[in-house]
């Protein structure tokens, strides 16, 4: 099984080599694993910005920590969740899926009815955290599609997401910054490139009932 090498091999890089960067080519295959992702309903409540702007990258180095992968690596991915999720969301959904399905947008009435009365129940909060949950999902193909390719990635929850939301005008497009990567090539100079992983054993980690 490949897709266990490909895991073994990938690590959060520390350190990336800036001269390094990532094909056109690569880079859309990993977009297309992000839009493969799962969701719920199939909704995909967020929006994936890939920035390559040094100078906003800069901006954005101070919250985050002041990480160094932030300049560095090819390319910042910020997923932003969707802060509202409302009846247009849905129904733009089901006019997507009956053109893309070949089906008469009136049969989805009743699936789309419920989606609305469910998501209608949330409030603004569990709304937010629901949608931001989601994009860890798309987290998870990305570094997956990041580990085939031989791209290295870093996975990050250490910035400020409000700082995120002003820097990138994010809350006026009703988004807000859940979890950010970054992602490129990693640098000679990374010390915990050859480090071992640290896993539990898979005795301790799961159970079966």
């Amino acid at each position: 099984m490949e897709l266990i090498q490909n895991l073994k091999w990938r690590y959060a890089t520390k350190k990336f080599d800036p001269t390094q960067k990532i094909s056109e080519t690569d880079l859309e295959k990993i977009k297309e694993a992000i839009s493969l992702s799962a969701s719920s309903y199939g909704l995909q409540p967020y929006t994936v910005l890939i920035i390559e702007n040094s100078e906003l990258r800069k901006q954005l180095q101070p919250v985050s920590w002041g990480q160094s992968q932030i300049v560095d690596a090819s390319y910042l991915v910020v997923f932003c969740n969707h802060t509202k999720v409302g009846a247009e969301t849905i129904d733009s959904y089901l006019k997507l899926k009956a053109d893309t399905q070949n089906l008469n947008i009136e049969d989805l009435e009743g699936y789309g009815d419920f989606m609305k009365s469910k998501i209608g129940e949330l409030n603004d909060d569990a709304i937010k955290n629901w949608t931001a949950r989601q994009t860890y999902i798309g987290l998870g193909n990305l570094l997956a599609a990041c580990a085939e390719l031989k791209i290295d990635a870093c996975p990050m929850e250490g910035f400020e997401p409000d700082e995120y939301d002003t820097i990138l005008g994010l809350s006026e497009k009703g988004l807000s910054a859940s979890v950010i990567a970054t992602i490129g090539y990693r640098s000679d100079e990374d010390i915990t490139k050859d480090s071992k992983k640290v896993r539990k054993p898979i005795s301790e980690l799961f159970q079966v009932l």
